[in-house]
């Protein structure tokens, strides 16, 4: 077995909606069965028991190893703990190879299980060694390094709760939620709208207590020591005991509590100090050690946190006792469970030795044995929950120490004895606030019931019924995608929305490129739905970047499908016929938002049956209003666009919107057909997005074709009184609607340059240049600048050869350059001619007419 081109689909794809990690696997004759091999099965087994079945109960079909293989990945990944369920096996046309899909939830886990699985796989076919502990073990570890912390991740799940989308950033806790200028960012429980100052703020723990103190909030009394003595003088003028900690420290490290000697303060600052020179020391407040959780003006949850500590049995050691504690499954050795294993070291030991004990000591039956100071969770602590008991007051002056500080989400950290009645009344008071506060105390307390803390902070950046998404129109097809792209994009900034667009020209948002080349794939979009300054997105969708990675999105509002053509790339990636095509295709389709709509051409059969794999609404689209599927969708009161008396017409039950023809340019009055139904598509993907009639009809009526607005798409110049058509037409069904256009235009002599994309098949080369020997009088052939894997003259001999039995060409050329072809056919050309230019390198060939025709 030979597993290859391994891919991660990180978007909806050609297989499911789950991201997946998809291979090619190859299989020898032997192994098109495993029933043909020798105890393979119980081998399998013996090595992984809980692969699980292999087939359908009741089916005794041949197994491939190809079939084992995806088994035994999402099997591997189960169990190490990841969720996930889908996995799939197709056999391709070649025999033995098949396309394995395997959903993963982190895709370097999901790249693992693919190896490990292969391992497995191999280890049973050849009788060998597969420890299975230390693969389970290796997954669990990178997946516990990979995936969202507690505190980030509640946040996450309540925004996809909310159907908000999100994207990971890095690998670490910054995440973006929602699309263009509707989103926000958070890194762990910080949100983008908190000030680098607020957090500066928060760090400097001297500052903090003087603005609290300011806004009349408890603080206990302290400052920043120059030294050792000057600490001493410090804790004798503000009274023992004292607090010793670094004046801008996190989770506890450095601080001790409750000093009442030289020799303590004197350990204390030699402690804080491995963490920061500037050394805080503070009144110390009896009572126990309260973090409030602050989201805007809103206390959303409490937890008292309590020291780790052990609870002697008259039996056992300290040390032992830990060591039971730490057995409890809830801790671990990370932030990603609800409680951390007590840590046993010098600080531990230090403890001890203040409370007369040391690690091999026995406690007393019942005895409390503390191990540390402080109440962090990160350092061993537990939290119950006492949300539902904090008063009023104490609620009021958290909310006050957050905003005093001017911190979004906020950690305030009160000791008092309870939070029951207000802190002044106890003595207590605030000793520090945090920024990005962990969450897990709140979320899975030790004791008590957890909060929705992750729903509060996603309330706090989203308002109700705003899911953070801005309208996404992908469009795909065979031809007329990017005209159809830049029409639609048109329309929407005539509504007054900021748009963003990707296309095989490049990337363009409120129209400047900001990025050039073929764009039409899933980075580019996603780049467009990072810019803050995008309402609005329109992406040329191909099937490259769905084959390769799947989409950018996890639903669009709008799907527009032109056709589906037989030159569309055939015979590559195992596409290999129109119908595998449309399954392609449709993955857009597949994702329409449940209140989205798709938009089909009910001219090709294929893309009309589409309508059945979509969950939102559909709007078809076609000349003749009367086709059988045009009129049932009408009497339905479904949406419709057709033409009548050279108008557009949209009907939706007894609404009717007409436009004419003669008030949309690019279509010359109706007589450029491909162009007609490019506007009937775009008209109905604005509709979809609810934008006004009369921004319709502005934008369509301020949509030129020219090579600024549409570059290679029909671009229309008068050279010497001829006529020049530069368009990028390149499959067979493009090259049919071109001729069709440029019959109903006047020409004496018709000419056309063309060369051939070497990435189709050899019939959808030759196809081309059939077609245009019946229509045009010169065919100037030359072989463009990249040849894509075919050997050179292989491509303009395939044209040549097509134009064998042409019925109307008499005269032949082969030029060796795009633009000496160009000159080639412009100095034939006479008043009342036609030259219709099938363009390869666009902006350069374009940039060489539109010269020419300066030059006269």
């Amino acid at each position: 077995m030979e597993v290859s081109r391994i891919r991660a689909l990180r978007g909806p794809n050609l297989w499911s909606h789950h991201t997946a990690v998809e291979a090619i696997v190859r299989c020898t004759p032997e192994e098109l069965s495993i029933n043909a091999i020798p105890d393979f099965e119980s081998r399998l087994r013996a090595l992984f028991p809980e692969i699980g079945p292999l087939q359908a109960t009741g089916h005794d079909d041949a197994i491939p190893l190809a079939r084992v293989f995806e088994l035994a990945a999402l099997a591997l990944q189960a169990q190490a703990g990841c969720p996930v369920t889908f996995s799939r096996t197709t056999p391709t046309l070649e025999a033995g190879i098949f396309q394995v899909v395997v959903e993963y939830s982190e895709e370097d886990v999901g790249r693992l299980a693919f190896d490990l699985a292969e391992k497995l796989c191999n280890a049973a076919l050849n009788n060998s060694h597969f420890d299975l502990a230390s693969a389970l073990h290796e997954l669990r570890e990178l997946d516990e390094d990979l995936r969202l912390g507690p505190s980030t991740g509640s946040i996450v799940y309540a925004a996809v709760a909310r159907n908000i989308p999100y994207r990971r950033l890095t690998s670490g806790s910054l995440v973006t939620f929602g699309w263009g200028s509707k989103q926000r960012k958070i890194q762990a429980a910080e949100m983008d709208g908190t000030s680098a100052i607020a957090e500066a703020i928060a760090q400097d723990k001297e500052l903090t207590k003087t603005l609290l103190d300011a806004a009349g909030v408890p603080v206990p009394l302290g400052r920043t020591a120059i030294d050792v003595e000057d600490a001493w003088n410090i804790a004798l003028e503000i009274g023992l005991p004292v607090v010793v900690k670094p004046k801008d420290g996190n989770q506890g490290k450095g601080v001790t509590v409750n000093v009442t000697t030289r020799e303590q303060l004197e350990a204390a600052y030699i402690a804080a100090a491995e963490f920061r020179d500037d050394i805080l020391v503070e009144r110390y407040l009896p009572g126990n050690d309260f973090r409030l959780l602050v989201v805007g003006n809103k206390l959303v949850a409490a937890a008292r946190r309590d020291p780790p500590q052990v609870v002697g049995d008259g039996t056992h050691s300290v040390r032992e006792l830990v060591e039971q504690v730490n057995k409890d499954p809830r801790r671990g050795s990370g932030h990603a469970t609800s409680l951390t294993k007590i840590r046993f070291d010098d600080i531990a030991l230090a403890s001890l030795a203040k409370q007369g004990y040391n690690a091999d000591s026995v406690p007393a039956k019942g005895t409390r044995v503390v191990l540390r100071n402080n109440a962090n969770l990160s350092t061993g602590g537990s939290a119950t929950d006492v949300t539902d008991d904090v008063h009023p007051e104490v609620a009021a002056r958290a909310v006050a120490a957050a905003q005093m500080v001017g911190l979004d989400i906020c950690g305030v950290d009160v000791v008092c004895d309870s939070v029951l009645k207000p802190i002044e009344e106890q003595n207590g008071g605030v000793v520090e606030v945090n920024a990005a506060p962990g969450l897990r105390m709140h979320l899975s307390p030790s004791f008590g019931k957890g909060r929705a803390v992750g729903e509060a902070i996603v309330a706090a950046m989203f308002a109700d019924g705003d899911d953070g998404r801005i309208p996404i129109i992908a469009v795909t097809g065979t031809n007329g995608k990017t005209t159809t792209v830049r029409l639609i994009a048109h329309l929407l900034t005539t509504s007054g929305l900021r748009t963003g667009m990707t296309n095989t020209d490049g990337v363009y948002v409120e129209g400047r490129q900001i990025d050039s080349g073929d764009c039409s794939g899933p980075r580019s979009a996603r780049n467009v739905l990072s810019h803050p300054d995008v309402d609005a997105a329109v992406f040329e969708t191909a099937r490259g970047g769905v084959l390769r990675e799947g989409l950018a999105y996890d639903r669009c509002q709008v799907a527009v499908v032109t056709n589906i053509g037989s030159g569309d790339h055939l015979g590559l990636n195992y596409i290999t016929t129109v119908e595998d095509l449309a399954v392609l295709k449709r993955v857009i389709v597949q994702n329409v938002a449940d209140n989205g709509v798709a938009v089909l051409n009910a001219a090709d059969p294929i893309v009309a049956g589409m309508a059945n794999n979509c969950t939102g609404a559909v709007t078809f689209f076609a000349v003749d209003s009367n086709l059988p599927i045009m009129a049932a969708h009408r009497v339905k009161g479904h949406r419709v666009v057709f033409i009548e008396n050279n108008e557009i017409v949209a009907v939706e039950g007894k609404l009717t919107q007409r436009i004419p023809l003669s008030e949309v340019p690019i279509t010359r009055n109706g007589t450029i057909g491909f162009q007609v139904e490019n506007v009937m598509a775009s008209v109905a993907a604005a509709w979809a997005t609810n934008i006004s009639w009369d921004a319709i009809r502005k934008g369509l009526k301020s949509f030129m074709n020219d090579s600024d607005n549409a570059p290679g798409r029909f671009n229309v110049f008068n050279y010497r009184g001829a006529t020049l058509i530069a368009d990028y037409g390149h499959n067979p069904d493009a090259i049919t609607a071109l001729v069709q256009a440029v019959e109903s235009m006047p020409g004496n002599r018709r000419s056309v340059v063309i060369s051939g994309a070497g990435d189709r098949r050899d019939q959808d080369i030759r196809q081309q240049t059939e077609i245009l020997g019946n229509a045009f009088d010169q065919v100037i052939l030359y072989q463009d600048q990249c040849q894509r894997g075919r050997a050179d003259g292989e491509v303009v001999a395939l044209l040549r050869s097509g134009l064998a039995n042409a019925k109307r060409t008499t005269d032949i050329k082969e030029i060796n350059g795009e633009f000496i072809a160009i000159d080639a056919a412009l100095s034939t050309l006479g008043a009342g001619d036609l030259c219709l230019i099938l363009i390869d390198q666009v902006e350069e060939a374009l940039a060489h007419i539109a010269k020419r025709i300066a030059e006269g």
